[in-house]
């Protein structure tokens, strides 16, 4: 059996390492994982209400259109239902993206390091990558549109960034906006918008009826916390929805997944409160890093990315050990960073505890 040559060296995604895995493997009766940016307060209590209901029609497939759950975000959003497509997780709508415009003889434009499903679709479409490394954390967008030429079909930005958690603002937006051709998608993706504060965030939504070539990717996986039953969704023009859904595949959102993000949507306190509670999380980091004179990115999502100006596969290790699973940067291209999940504050306080033992006993060794 022969596959696609583009295949051959492609790696799947690899996750964090699984808890039970880890907890057998150094023999630890309690393990945190804060390596795959998870909302450490769960979901909503509406949400849990909203699957048992869904529990006695298993049977019977969901809606493919998703027609309550569309109404239920038009309506959030304030823009068309046809101004909306769906996806297992907004994973599924990046695929769908590339289905639908990259193929050979195309390339599409992102930064590195970024979310890295923007280029492993784009690799098994067989389009050219063009990578354009951040700077600072950021998005050089000048350089990004100095890439684009005639065979661009996509350009990727991610804001916040994952794994800097960088952002940006709305000045940068509409004048990258402004001079990208109006052939080319622009993909915006915002996976942790509802962390937010920064107040120069963007606001894409209000931008986009003046760009028919913007598409917003928002998800319910991170804040919302229903990462396990996949529902993320992308916003943008009737036209270029039109353009994407064949892409789709039918049934791809269950039914407890459709109606566990209409309650999810509908508890918008309880994602300020884990908007409030994250903010303070952060700013432990920070402070963590200022004491110990470490580099940090100021972070606008559920995680911050922090160098240690050594391997960080040794920080990994040492927080595996005290039971804490965290993200080296090895896997990221940063290979002196780790991007830690800001977790409830006590699991804050607990990692930072073992950071700065860490920190400290290397610095006593050294000098």
């Amino acid at each position: 059996m022969i596959p696609k040559r583009q295949l051959k060296g492609l790696t799947p995604y690899k996750p964090g390492k699984p808890i039970e895995e880890v907890k057998k493997e150094l023999g630890l009766k309690e393990v945190i994982k804060l390596a795959s940016n998870e909302n450490p307060y769960g979901s909503s209590k509406s949400v849990k209400d909203a699957i048992k209901k869904e529990l006695s029609e298993l049977h019977i497939y969901p809606d493919g259109y998703a027609a309550s759950l569309r109404d239920a975000v038009a309506t959030h959003l304030n823009v068309d239902q046809k101004q909306l497509v769906f996806g297992n997780g907004s994973d599924e709508v990046v695929q769908m993206i590339c289905r639908t415009y990259l193929e050979k003889g195309t390339n599409t434009v992102m930064a590195t390091p970024t979310f890295p499903q923007y280029r492993h679709n784009a690799v098994i479409e067989d389009a050219e990558v063009r990578e354009i490394p951040l700077h600072a954390g950021k998005h050089q967008l000048e350089k990004m549109l100095d890439a684009i030429d005639e065979e661009t079909r996509v350009v990727w930005v991610c804001s916040p960034n994952n794994p800097t958690g960088e952002h940006v603002t709305e000045m940068e937006l509409i004048e990258f906006l402004n001079r990208v051709p109006e052939d080319v998608l622009v993909v915006l993706d915002e996976a942790y918008k509802e962390y937010v504060t920064a107040s120069d965030f963007h606001d894409s939504l209000k931008a986009l009826p003046n760009y028919r070539n913007l598409i917003i990717l928002r998800t319910f996986s991170k804040a919302y916390g229903i990462a396990a039953l996949r529902v993320g969704y992308g916003v943008a023009s009737p036209e270029v929805i039109e353009t994407i859904e064949p892409s789709r595949e039918p049934f791809n959102t269950s039914r407890v997944a459709q109606a566990a993000a209409i309650a999810a949507l509908d508890d918008q306190q309880f994602i300020d409160t884990c908007r409030e509670e994250n903010e303070k999380g952060r700013e432990l980091y920070y402070e963590f890093c200022r004491e110990f004179d470490l580099t940090v990115y100021p972070s606008q999502g559920n995680f911050v990315l922090i160098d240690f100006d050594i391997p960080s596969d040794e920080v990994f290790e040492h927080l595996l050990k005290k039971g804490y699973i965290v993200r080296s940067g090895s896997a990221l291209g940063l290979p002196t960073s780790l991007r830690i999940t800001v977790g409830s504050q006590k699991q804050n306080q607990e990692i930072i505890s073992h950071l700065t033992q860490f920190v400290e006993e290397r610095r006593n060794l050294n000098s």
